[in-house]
């Protein structure tokens, strides 16, 4: 898949998501993930995994940096980065992927980067085929 992205952009998307691991809160899993997303107009928006002694009750890092990004204003996203400690990259568990569908097109990129900084990238539609979303709703009547 060809990147939409300038090297630049990419070395900061993906710093800024590795750097994100620092500010994880997982004492249970000790599963640190950092995230960072890239809008439209140029920002970086990073988020970490926030773990509860509830389990369900954490938070995935993509799933803060959207709502991050979505409470600032931002609603136009070209890309996100998601890094782990472990080999090989992670890729973001379901929810978190019906969670970007939510605010981006099937052919928004999501970078997965390991402990090593290897990367593989895949598109929301290929990590979420024939998903539902907000254009799956009947036009509503005025």
């Amino acid at each position: 898949m060809a990147s939409s992205l300038s090297p630049q952009e990419l070395h900061t998307l993906s710093s800024k998501a590795v750097a994100a691991k620092s500010l994880a809160y997982c004492p249970y899993s000790n599963f640190r993930v950092g995230a960072c997303i890239l809008t439209t107009s140029g920002e970086y928006i990073q988020g970490a995994n926030v773990e509860n002694a509830s389990y369900p009750v954490g938070t995935c890092a993509e799933r803060v940096a959207f709502g991050t990004a979505i409470v600032a204003g931002h609603k136009d996203f070209k890309a996100i980065a998601v890094a782990t400690d472990i080999s090989p990259p992670a890729s973001p568990c379901g929810m978190c992927r019906q969670f970007m569908k939510e605010f981006t097109a099937p052919s928004f990129p999501v970078y997965m980067y390991d402990k090593d900084g290897n990367h593989f990238v895949r598109t929301i539609g290929e990590l979420l085929p024939n998903s539902f979303g907000p254009d799956d709703f009947p036009p509503t009547k005025t």
